[in-house]
Order: C-alpha cells, then sequence, then structure tokens
C-alpha cells in the first residue's frame, strides 16, 4: 500500500493541505519570504528572507519576520530601491511559478504604479543629462589628471 495514502482507519496525513475539487491546494497561509520569492519579487528565498530581515518588506504596515504568515488580503510594500511597490495579496503559493502566473498573486495599487512611472521617467532623464565622453583620454590629459589626484600640482 501506498505511504501517502492513508487506510480508512489511520489518522489523515499531516502538514499537507487540503486539496480542493479543481485539485489546487487549498492554503490559508504561507510564510512571507517563500511567497515573496513564488511572486518572483527575490530570485531565491534567501534573498526574500535577506530583504524582510533589513526591513524592505513590510506586511501590513509594521516590520515582519520571514516566517511571518502572509493571507489572502494581506497589504505588502515591497522596498527595491529605488521603487516601492504597494500589493494586495490575491492568491498564495509555495511554490515559483511563471512570470506570467505570478503576476496574478497580488494586485499593485494605482498610486504605486503611478509613483514608480514618474520616478522611472526621472531616472531617464537624469541619465541623459550626464555627458559622456566616448573618447580615451590623450596621454597628456591622463597624466595631468592623475597628478591633480595625488596632489602634485
Amino acid at each position: 500500500m501506498d505511504a501517502r495514502v492513508p487506510d480508512s482507519g489511520a489518522r489523515p496525513l499531516t502538514g499537507r493541505p487540503a486539496v480542493t475539487h479543481e485539485g489546487k491546494a487549498a492554503q490559508t497561509q504561507v510564510r512571507l519570504d517563500k511567497w515573496l520569492w513564488s511572486a518572483r519579487f527575490y530570485k531565491t528565498r534567501q534573498l526574500a528572507a535577506d530583504a524582510v530581515k533589513g526591513g524592505h518588506i513590510e506586511v501590513n504596515g509594521s516590520r515582519a519576520k520571514p516566517a511571518r504568515s502572509v493571507r489572502v488580503g494581506d497589504r505588502i510594500t515591497v522596498t527595491r530601491r529605488p521603487y516601492t511597490f504597494d500589493i494586495e495579496v490575491l492568491e498564495l503559493r509555495e511554490r515559483r511559478v511563471s512570470a506570467s502566473e505570478a503576476r496574478l498573486l497580488y494586485q499593485e495599487s494605482e498610486p504605486s504604479v503611478e509613483r514608480r512611472a514618474t520616478l522611472r521617467e526621472q531616472l531617464k532623464t537624469q541619465a541623459q543629462q550626464i555627458l559622456y565622453d566616448p573618447k580615451k583620454p590623450a596621454p597628456r590629459a591622463r597624466r595631468d589628471a592623475r597628478h591633480r589626484k595625488r596632489g602634485y600640482e
């Protein structure tokens, strides 16, 4: 007999969520670091846990620990410099999914989207204002710069 299927008199398996009629696990809560990883905010769970420990993640307005349980409807603020995402949890997953499916796990608020778009445009214009000299400086200019740097003048 398969060890995963209990007999009629055995107690049900623990640690496994109940299965709904659609075949999906009916989860009521997931660890914060797992959810951030599965929603593709971070590449690894360790990076997600480090971000939570570093105070870059807030759940319902307060700092959290990596093992904090996330539930559907929770408001999460993710700060990934220079951007800040204000999101609401719509679905829970423990396993990493494709990017298109991960986008369905949360909904970002409209003000958050607008702030990020504004900041993106500001950063783009700042980058365009910086003048880059595509040519390598002449030997004499390099020597003069080295002397200025070392204080020869």
